[in-house]
């Protein structure tokens, strides 16, 4: 099986931090979210290679896999041209054959890909019930439980299966054809050629997708999604905070993720914070928040912040979403 992973996008919804890095490469529960989906990925025993749509700053996408997943087979195409994801699925089309598995980005899921190789459908799409359909897209199923249609944005909602942007085909070229198709036939929203589209091509030409769905659906998309996430990825088996019970010095409220590599002095963290590797935290409370690799918090309360690599904050409590490499300092010691 390959699978092929689209994250050209400049991730404009979570800036200032993907000024200076790419949207998958933001943390949450002590690693980035690109790390989360690559685990479940790698897992897999069929795994042949992973295909990286990159764009913006993608060379930084490139270091990270080939530093934490150096036993990965990864390739790399750039998507010059933001014009959907249609046309970014086609550039893998000459590294790629047979089952292939396509993962977006924006999402986590819990989606248990064992059973993909056992699907006797041309292919399953990832699916979510969720309450109010009408700012997603979703799925029309047919009396046998195959998927009819694809529906960007519903009017109604009785059709409650949103599409969470992961899929599985049983033949990859199938999907590129009708990519290709879509693009010849113009079929476009705002100027771009949606995956959904091709699928709609597909089910056109006599394919058989069934939905499969997830319980846990989980968003990266802007700074409260990824908060909202890393409590409940701490929630939920990366909580570490027993590795710190007892250090002189600092009081640990779980579940928190704390790299062994920071440095905590005199300081409160938790509930739901993640303290990223090389972190300086001291005399100050961090709770419900993110800080990246390399930060420094100095005399701070701090709740719901999202602050980026190498940031540095002194001062009185504030709520702050900082990108990476800045300086916020109340008492005008910065530099």
């Amino acid at each position: 099986m390959n699978v092929i992973i689209p994250l050209a996008g400049f991730g404009t919804r979570l800036r200032p931090h993907t000024y200076s890095k790419p949207k998958p490469l933001v943390s949450v529960a002590g690693k980035p979210v690109l790390g989360h989906i690559l685990d479940t990925v790698v897992a897999h025993p069929d795994l042949e290679k992973v295909v990286f749509v990159v764009g913006y700053l993608g060379e930084q996408i490139e270091q990270y896999v080939k530093n934490a997943y150096p036993n990965l087979r990864g390739e790399y195409v750039e998507q010059k041209e933001l014009n959907g994801q249609a046309p970014a699925i086609l550039l893998a089309r000459e590294k790629v054959s047979g089952p292939t598995l396509i993962i977006f980005v924006d999402t986590l899921a819990d989606a248990d890909l064992s059973a993909l190789s056992c699907s006797q459908c041309d292919g399953l799409i990832f699916v979510k019930e969720v309450e109010d359909p009408r700012r997603f897209g979703v799925v029309q199923l047919d009396a046998e439980g195959y998927i009819t249609r694809f529906v960007e944005k519903p009017a109604t909602t009785e059709n409650r299966l949103a599409v969470i942007g992961m899929y599985y085909v049983r033949d990859i070229a199938a999907l590129m054809d009708a990519c290709e198709e879509l693009m010849r036939r113009g079929i476009k929203i705002k100027n771009e050629y949606f995956l959904a589209d091709a699928f709609n091509i597909m089910i056109e030409r006599g394919a058989k997708l069934r939905p499969q769905p997830v319980q846990v659906w989980l968003d990266c998309g802007t700074s409260q999604t990824v908060l909202e996430t890393n409590r409940y990825l701490l929630a939920h088996g990366h909580d570490n905070s027993a590795q710190w019970a007892g250090c002189p010095g600092v009081v640990v409220i779980p579940p928190v993720h704390i790299h062994p590599k920071a440095r905590i002095v005199n300081s409160v963290i938790g509930p739901n914070a993640s303290i990223g590797e090389g972190c300086l935290i001291e005399n100050s409370v961090v709770r419900e928040s993110v800080i990246e690799s390399g930060a420094e918090i100095i005399d701070h309360v701090m709740a719901n912040s999202l602050i980026g690599r190498d940031a540095v904050l002194r001062g009185r409590p504030r709520r702050f979403n900082v990108g990476d490499s800045s300086v916020v300092d109340f008492d005008g010691n910065g530099s």
